[in-house]
């Protein structure tokens, strides 16, 4: 598959992703989603990302969770959506197993 192709494939699985959080009476709001490289690079130097990030690649996103209007910042409040995350295609990746419940990607 090309990285167009999965990157496509990803953007498809982020609408279900959404619609599904939706369904389940949550609402997001999208947080980062393509990173330049450069800025993956600033990242990894302040500790808080990566330089091979699937960000660079648009294969991946991060999701503000709300409930009730309330953010939900714990890794464990996205738990249900990450297992379902993952159950979309075996190349998805939730973050939450390495305390980013927050973010969502496809291996590239």
């Amino acid at each position: 598959m090309t990285l167009g192709q999965r990157q496509r494939n990803f953007a498809c699985n982020v609408g279900k992703l959404i619609t599904f959080m939706y369904a389940q009476e949550y609402e997001v709001t999208l947080g980062e989603a393509f990173r330049p490289k450069e800025m993956a690079e600033v990242y990894a130097k302040r500790g808080t990302g990566i330089k091979n990030s699937q960000h660079i690649r648009q294969l991946a996103i991060d999701l503000n969770l709300f409930k009730d209007g309330v953010y939900l910042e714990e890794t464990e409040d996205h738990r249900p959506f990450g297992d379902y995350w993952e159950s979309l295609n075996p190349d998805n990746r939730w973050g939450g197993w390495w305390s980013d419940g927050n973010h969502y990607e496809m291996k590239g």
